[in-house]
């Protein structure tokens, strides 16, 4: 095996490698989620409007994605802290779907100012909203490792190689 792959390998076993995985999994979850939520809203006509359809599918994935991150990645159990958890997620939520919205603005504007064809619309307008998930992932994602910060890395790591033990 390739010393690139190996060292792969060894970081995605460690809690860090571990956490950035699981993180970038339930990131890839709920935009799967919110590109569902809008195609169903704006495609069914149940939100018309595009800028709409965006917030409220946007909204629906932060469900998930909360619980999901708390629980999966950082390991955190029993009930949400409302101060220190609740209101961080939910503002840095709001500000993602901000900049969504001011992405899917712009991009709205570019396509009634140019003749492009649709297919270029439609990539101008999926890129677009793909970037400002993009611009988000790593200051939610050190964001989030503190919100949900329980354990010093040695338990946490001590946590893993119990864990592992337990499956083989």
């Amino acid at each position: 095996m390739p010393k690139n792959l190996r060292e792969l390998v060894a970081w995605s076993q460690s809690h860090q490698g571990r956490k950035i995985i699981r993180f970038t999994s339930v990131s890839i979850v709920s935009t799967a989620v919110s590109f569902t939520s809008i195609a169903v809203f704006y495609g069914f006509h149940i939100i018309s409007g595009v800028l709409w359809a965006t917030v409220a599918g946007n909204l629906v994935a932060t469900l998930p994605s909360y619980y999901l991150n708390r629980s999966w990645t950082w390991g955190k159990r029993g009930r949400s802290h409302f101060r220190k958890e609740i209101i961080p997620f939910w503002s840095m939520s709001f500000l993602g779907i901000g900049v969504s919205i001011l992405g899917a603005t712009w991009a709205r504007a570019m396509v009634r100012d140019h003749l492009w064809s649709h297919l270029a619309n439609t990539a101008l307008v999926s890129s677009t909203n793909v970037a400002s998930f993009g611009l988000f992932w790593v200051l939610k994602m050190m964001v989030f490792n503190r919100i949900f910060h329980v354990h010093p890395l040695e338990e946490i790591d001590e946590h893993l190689t119990i864990e592992e033990s337990e499956r083989r």
